[in-house]
This record gives structure tokens, C-alpha cells and sequence, in this order.
């Protein structure tokens, strides 16, 4: 909705998809680091073989991110200079977990709804298994930490996507005529 608004969307998980996909630019580094394990069959990465390696073990999830987390970096940094908009909007699921990406943007948005519809729509969108989704979730801030965090809150449990875009043009309105830079 922001992006039909004017905005430029730079989106985290799409760049995190695309530097491991078959001849991405992680793929190299993540075969060399944790073997041919964690790839599919067409080389690229095996999603659901390292999640269950990353969550068993804190030390593989701090490998991966060391490897994804600097390129994913770049890659936003080349978004937001070529962005033709003046505001760029990140989406990064994980914004609350690094420090450095408060530091990176004026304000926080979350779009929060009730836990059990977080993870009927994940259940939903990934094909996860609830308990799945639930050790993603317990391995990420929580609710209310996240909203402690944030400048602006749209609640999404179950509106319509008229009402939804009524906040987003009102939030839009405030966020666009008070920059804070």
C-alpha cells in the first residue's frame, strides 16, 4: 500500500530468497560453511534443512547470518540509493533483533495481529507445521517487544483491506508532512 502511495519498497526476505537461490551470491560461502547438506536439488538453498539446523543449534544460526546479514546489507543499500521515491520503505522482519537497523531508519512501523493468527497465516502461507512456525516464533522478539519499538502500529487482525488501506493513507499523511530528518 506505501508503494502505491509513492514509496520505494526495499524487502529483506525477497533479497534474502534471491542470494540463495541457485547461483546466488550466498550460495558459495553457505555451501562452503555448512557442506551440500543445506542445498536442493537445483544448488540453491534447502529453506526447510537449514531451518531445522539453525534452530537446533544457535552457533549454525549465527554462521548463516554472518554470511546473509552483510550481503542482504549491500543489497539494501543499492535498493535505497537507485530508489526514485522519496520515501523507501524496509521491510525487515527481523528490524527489533539488530540494533543497527534502528539506527538505519526514522521511524518503525508493525503490523501486529494476535499470535494464533500470526501462525494460522504462516501455517497458511509457508505450509508449516504449527509446531514449526512455533519454534521460528520462539526464536524471534516477542510481541510485545516489538511493539514497544515501534513509532506506528496498524493491527491487522482481521480487517479488511479497505479499512487497512484507510490507516496505512492516514499514517502515510502524518509520516510524509513530519519527516524527522
Amino acid at each position: 500500500m506505501f508503494v502505491a502511495l509513492g514509496a520505494t519498497l526495499v524487502d529483506t526476505d525477497a533479497i534474502a530468497r534471491a542470494l540463495t537461490q541457485p547461483a546466488g551470491a550466498a550460495m558459495q560461502p553457505i555451501e562452503q560453511q555448512f557442506g551440500a547438506k543445506v542445498l536442493d536439488i537445483n544448488a540453491g538453498l534447502d529453506r526447510a534443512r537449514m531451518r531445522e539446523l539453525v534452530f537446533a543449534d544457535p552457533t549454525l544460526k549465527a554462521k548463516l547470518e554472518a554470511i546473509l546479514h552483510p550481503l542482504i546489507g549491500e543489497e539494501c543499500t543499492r535498493q535505497e540509493a537507485a530508489a526514485v521515491a522519496g520515501l523507501v520503505v524496509f521491510d525487515v522482519p527481523l528490524l527489533v533483533e539488530s540494533t543497527r537497523w534502528r539506527r538505519r531508519v526514522d521511524r518503525v512501523l508493525v503490523i501486529d495481529a494476535p499470535e494464533e493468527k500470526q501462525v494460522e497465516r504462516v501455517m497458511a502461507r509457508s505450509n508449516w507445521t504449527r509446531k514449526t512456525v512455533l519454534a521460528v516464533m520462539a526464536n524471534q522478539t516477542s510481541r510485545q517487544r516489538r511493539l514497544r519499538a515501534a513509532d506506528g502500529v496498524i493491527f491487522n487482525g482481521g480487517k479488511t483491506l479497505e479499512e487497512l488501506g484507510l490507516e496505512v493513507h492516514s499514517l502515510w499523511d502524518q509520516w510524509v508532512q513530519s519527516p524527522t530528518r
